[in-house]
């Protein structure tokens, strides 16, 4: 999913050769082996996850449909699978893929040591690119891209990627931060350099998506924005609010 230059342009759907930088793929491959460590670089996604999976699996369909057949996920950017083992926990069959080999060994040998209960649907873990899928026709009923888009090269194309990806009346979650004075001071300054919640340089402001620039990415993708809510940091821990300025999440659908 890293770096490089359109491919094709198909009117709606432009699919790039590599939609990650190659330095995105590095920098979270050096923090793989602590993933899954709740007080380490990646404490932030850990406070959150609770918040940001809940909110998607209200908004995607139901993991397992009325024939009893389990609904397929594709966790986009999954990393070490924080997300994408909640999903399977819910009953959806679940594909998490990441470009980060460091990452879905960590995922690997998370799931390993820390098997899923009998009731959860199948997890799988693949390293490679959306633009693999998308070459194979693969095709999924739900799609979640958690803290992704904004690490992209050209979050247009690859919104319209995900959307060649997903089934008609399929849903989508994203989550990303917006580009406000607000994201600057909290998310990087703060979270970064002052608070040192995050390692420094795990985020380019200038990357950050407006929820306006969303809609329209995902217009383009002939995707239908039907919600979106700010997600805050508090004592209690997040929680889901009206206020985006910083981080939030919204739900696409292809009808």
């Amino acid at each position: 999913m890293k770096g490089g230059a359109p491919m094709q342009h198909h009117d709606s759907t432009v699919v790039s050769a590599d939609s990650v930088a190659p330095e995105e793929i590095a920098h979270f491959s050096d923090l793989a082996a602590r993933w899954w460590d709740p007080a380490g670089p990646m404490r932030p996604l850990h406070a959150m996850n609770d918040l940001r999976t809940g909110w998607a699996m209200r908004h995607l369909p139901a993991p397992v449909a009325e024939d009893g057949a389990r609904r397929t996920l594709l966790d986009i950017g999954c990393g070490a699978g924080l997300a994408s083992e909640a999903f399977a926990r819910a009953g959806f069959d679940v594909t998490g893929l990441d470009a980060s080999q460091a990452a879905i060994t960590a995922g690997r040998l998370h799931l390993r040591h820390h098997p899923l209960p009998a009731s959860a649907g199948p997890l799988a873990y693949r390293c490679g690119s959306a633009e693999e899928l998308v070459a194979h026709h693969a095709r999924f009923d739900a799609i979640s891209a958690l803290e992704v888009i904004e690490h992209v090269t050209d979050p247009a194309a690859f919104l319209c990627m995900l959307g060649s990806l997903l089934r008609p009346g399929g849903a989508m979650v994203v989550s990303t931060m917006n580009r406000t004075w607000r994201s600057m001071a909290m998310a990087k300054i703060g979270a970064e350099y002052v608070l040192r919640l995050l390692p420094v340089g795990t985020h380019d402001w200038k990357k950050f998506i407006t929820p306006a620039e969303l809609g329209q990415y995902a217009a383009r993708a002939g995707l239908r924005v039907t919600d979106m809510a700010g997600m805050v940091p508090g004592l209690g821990g997040w929680r889901e609010s009206r206020d985006m300025a910083v981080n939030y999440i919204a739900a696409l659908v292809r009808d």
